[in-house]
């Protein structure tokens, strides 16, 4: 009789069920797996033989033979130890089969019958509960992760031993979490970078609030030393709290890369990914022969931040332009498309020319028309049209730079009111399946974005001056209802319109 236990594979953020199904023929000893594995899952060969040998457990006398299915599914990773350990003990009458109709097994297992972590728990656990399993045993090690996933009972697992057990005489103690616990803790002391110390800047400043408020895109240009890496760096600190959807969506990406902190299963901050000009577009964009997430996909529901942005090669900076506009990136291989969101805010800092020097009010530039041209070039017009907001970032002034009648405001204090402002728009688009303004699709925008006649005079008298492009007319707008919203107003006014037409100096 053909023995079974089930288990899991990931494709993208998805996973799909796998039975793991095993016999023995009679023939000379030795393991045999089929189903397109990979060399991960083919070296557990001897990981098996020898947990089952160092568990005290009898290891079949003829040749094993191992089906993952469906067969034409690629199958990748080392938990598939735990579930194929599982059918060859089966196979020795050492479990029951009725016993684990509904229980779902993973896990990495050493050779001394102890079970490892492994990445990816969160997709997986989630997948198998929507296939209608009821348990699942883990390694101890990932079962605060699995615990996230309710309605399924989860049991964390220390050794072989112990799953074998937990179908005879001593069950496992279920692990049960407390999502909101994770969510509500404070993490204000986790910050290095705080607003306060920033000198000047106010409108700057002002730029990055309406930035967090609506998950709108910013450039800064600027002299070297001028702040703009400090400011962005401090922009961290004043993002909202993350909603439990955007937690698990994030941790899922987090635990399949192998980046989940091992002291906290849940993502409880929004992300801030700093990427080094050297980068590759691959990086960045993810990929590899398994396509694996890139640094947009990190960046998922928090900030990409490149600085010194004009020193990215431009082929690199053109592969951002679909994910800006779709909110994800769809990675195509020979054998394998996935599909990872990418929504995430473009933070980038640059010098307005080579010298840095354009415009500065004490020192000249020392570029020629030519140089400026083509540094500037850099930036296509696609790419820009995609960023919502521009600004100068100015020398400080002598009174700025030795912090004469300093009164700068906390990051704190400007969260307070980017999260008032995400309150609201979670409400609004509650049932519309978005966060913030900056996900508005053009039909929402003919929706919440209402302007009365004054404010619809200056956008046409706007459209006319600057040529502004359907895209960037639906930024503008965007941006408005975000600047409303950190005000308090319901609809849009002539005032909001105003104030967004000003972050584009570009124009």
């Amino acid at each position: 009789m053909v023995c079974k236990a089930i288990t899991a594979t990931i494709v993208g953020l998805d996973s799909h069920k796998v039975e793991v199904e095993v016999d023995v023929i009679n023939s000379l000893p030795g393991i045999i797996i089929v189903g397109l594995p990979d060399n991960a899952v083919s070296e557990s060969r001897e990981r098996i033989r020898s947990a089952i040998k160092n568990s005290g457990f009898t290891f079949p006398k003829g040749k094993v033979v191992i089906n993952l299915a469906p067969a034409d599914l690629k199958k990748e990773g080392t938990f598939f130890d735990l579930p194929m350990c599982v059918g060859i003990l089966q196979k020795e009458g050492l479990i029951d089969s009725e016993k684990i109709k509904d229980t779902a097994f993973i896990g990495e297992l050493s050779l001394d019958g102890s079970l490892r972590g492994v990445n990816g728990i969160l997709p997986i656990v989630t997948g198998l509960k929507d296939c209608g399993i009821k348990t699942v045993i883990v390694p101890e090690e990932n079962s605060k992760e699995a615990g996230l996933v309710q309605e399924i009972n989860v049991l964390g697992a220390n050794h072989l031993i112990d799953v074998v057990n937990n179908f005879t005489d001593n069950p496992i103690k279920p692990t049960v979490i407390n999502i909101n616990e994770y969510l509500t803790k404070s993490n204000d002391e986790d910050y290095i970078y705080d607003f306060k110390d920033v000198k000047g800047q106010q409108k700057a400043k002002k730029a990055l609030e309406i930035a967090a408020a609506g998950g709108h895109n910013l450039l800064m240009s600027g002299s070297p030393g001028s702040g703009k890496t400090l400011m962005a760096k401090c922009f961290a600190s004043i993002l909202p709290p993350l909603e439990l959807e955007e937690a698990l969506e994030l941790t899922k990406i987090y635990s399949i890369s192998g980046l989940l902190s091992k002291d906290s299963p849940l993502m409880t901050k929004r992300p801030f990914r700093p990427v080094h000009h050297t980068a590759s577009s691959v990086g960045i964009i993810g990929g590899s022969q398994n396509p694996k997430p890139g640094e947009i996909t990190l960046a998922h529901r928090g900030v990409l931040f490149l600085d010194e942005i004009v020193e990215f090669p431009r082929n690199v900076l053109e592969t951002l332009r679909q994910p800006l506009e779709d909110g994800y990136v769809v990675i195509s291989r020979a054998k394998s498309s996935v599909t990872y969101p990418s929504k995430f805010m473009l933070i980038g800092a640059m010098n307005p020319c080579p010298c840095g020097f354009l415009g500065d009010i004490e020192k000249d530039c020392t570029c020629t028309d030519i140089q400026i041209q083509r540094y500037k070039s850099k930036l296509s017009g696609p790419l820009l049209d995609r960023i919502d907001m521009i600004i100068d970032v100015p020398r400080l002034t002598s009174d700025e730079l030795l912090n004469i009648n300093n009164k700068a405001e906390t990051s704190a204090q400007i969260r307070e009111r980017v999260t008032k402002a995400r309150k609201i728009q979670a409400e609004r688009y509650k049932d519309e399946g978005i966060f913030t303004n900056s996900e508005l699709s053009a039909k929402l925008i003919e929706k919440y974005c209402i302007l009365d006649e004054q404010a619809q005079s200056i956008m046409r008298t706007a459209a006319v001056k600057y040529g502004l492009s359907g895209r960037k007319y639906s930024r503008i707008l965007k941006l408005s209802r975000t600047i409303a919203d950190l005000a308090g107003d319901k609809n849009i006014s002539a005032l909001h319109i105003s104030q967004a037409l000003q972050y584009r100096t570009e124009e």
